[in-house]
């Protein structure tokens, strides 16, 4: 599993501790390349690992079994990647991925953390949301017609 918190509102003492107590209760290992705030936020409370370049995040991300994170960006990529999201965060940008299946808002609950983790998975039937991953296709084709 992998995680991922970075916001500045995930990361006070407060909210950040439900977090790590969530991520605590999941019954797999928790991959959590940390962004440098909130490395020092958590100082020893939680294990973490370095942050990533993109292209070994990516890989990362695109293998998961689930992905806990509050990244908007990171939403939407797991949603590509057809690995599950549980966002820690109250809403999202991203309510498309919601209403498909694909991703469950648990804000900073532990419980509702880990309850959505254990019962993660992608919805049988996935709307192309964002495109059928073809644009550069597209592209290369109608700027050919133009030459």
């Amino acid at each position: 599993m992998l995680a991922t918190i970075h916001r500045e509102a995930n990361i006070r003492s407060d909210r950040l501790a439900r977090i790590v107590e969530g991520l605590e209760r999941i019954e797999e290992p928790v991959v959590f390349p940390a962004h440098p705030r909130t490395r020092a936020a958590l100082g020893d409370r939680f294990p973490t690992i370095a942050p990533l370049g993109y292209l070994d995040f990516a890989a990362l991300a695109s293998q998961a079994h689930v992905i806990v994170t509050d990244s908007g960006g990171l939403q939407k990529e797991a949603y590509w990647y057809g690995v599950p999201c549980v966002t820690a965060r109250p809403s999202t940008e991203w309510v498309d991925t919601v209403e498909a299946g694909a991703n469950v808002l648990v804000d900073d609950d532990p419980g509702r953390i880990a309850a959505a983790v254990a019962s993660a998975r992608m919805p049988d039937e996935r709307p192309q949301l964002y495109g059928d991953g073809k644009a550069s296709v597209k592209i290369a084709e109608a700027l050919y017609r133009l030459f």
